[in-house]
């Protein structure tokens, strides 16, 4: 990673359920932010379903044609979501971060208008009999648009921005935005040079080995070969690169210097045009 890089990292919420710190990834992204041009967005969606059953809300996942598995978010789904991923999982990395040197600045999508997303009026799923039909949208979104602007002014400043996935509605209310998807806006609006996705194998597998690059057109052919989890990586990594970012990688979180074995082209899967 050159001095003039800029990459976008996303993060699950992992980082920070256990007892025991994942030191080598934040030992390496440390040594990321010290050159300047690193952007997190965190996930952790399993911390606010935990925490949404504590307070008595059952969470309800859908599932769409594709066999992408969603939060279903109502008004108070939407209000849980916003307190414990933006306010708890965010600030909670905010401090590790700082705990390990990273002069990192926590961020959702209502500070500066940061992401703006349009909400999904209709969603169509798949019901437990097969069957494909409508219910409304709730309070899931769509980014818009990123506030670049205030990206690269921290960026500027020497600070690593920390990204939640919470965005702004047009009638400013809070949309649960796909995180994975995020960090793909996120990345194409400061033209990242690459989006690292953090997950727990080695990247795209096929036959029990890892797939080291794939072409975007290729894409579509893999999909019956991987889970809807990696499936949305994937179609995250795509929209990344269409939008501009030179290259994605899909890489585990555990292995030593985790960022920049997989930047350096040493770990994960790399997809670009």
């Amino acid at each position: 990673m050159s001095p003039s890089s800029k990459v976008a990292v996303k993060i699950g919420g992992d980082l920070i359920k256990g007892e025991e710190l994942n030191k080598p990834l934040l030992e390496d992204l440390c040594s990321l932010a010290k050159q300047g041009g690193l952007v997190v967005v965190h996930g952790g969606g399993d911390i606010v379903t935990e925490f949404a059953k504590r307070l008595g809300k059952e969470q309800v996942f859908v599932v769409s044609p594709e066999g992408f598995k969603s939060r279903y978010t109502d008004r108070e789904t939407a209000e849980i979501y916003a307190m414990v991923m933006a306010g708890m999982i965010n600030t909670k990395i905010v401090g590790v971060f700082q705990q390990f040197g990273i002069n990192a600045v926590g961020l959702s999508g209502f500070d500066g208008g940061l992401l703006r997303a349009e909400r999904k009026k209709r969603l169509v799923i798949v019901d437990e009999q097969g069957r494909k039909r409508a219910i409304e949208g709730g309070y899931t979104g769509k980014i818009s648009s990123v506030n670049s602007a205030l990206i690269e002014t921290l960026l500027s400043g020497g600070y690593v921005p920390v990204i939640s996935p919470l965005a702004m509605g047009l009638e400013f209310e809070p949309l649960n935005v796909d995180g994975d998807r995020t960090a793909a806006s996120v990345a194409k609006s400061i033209q990242a040079d690459a989006v690292v996705y953090l997950t727990d194998v080695e990247g795209v597998m096929d036959g029990g080995k890892v797939i080291r690059k794939i072409a975007a057109l290729e894409v579509e052919g893999l999909l019956e070969k991987i889970g809807p989890g990696m499936s949305t990586k994937i179609h995250a990594a795509v929209e990344a690169v269409k939008g501009g970012v030179k290259r994605a990688i899909i890489t585990s979180g555990f292995a030593e210097k985790p960022i920049s074995s997989a930047l350096e082209g040493n770990k994960g899967t790399v997809i670009s045009l």
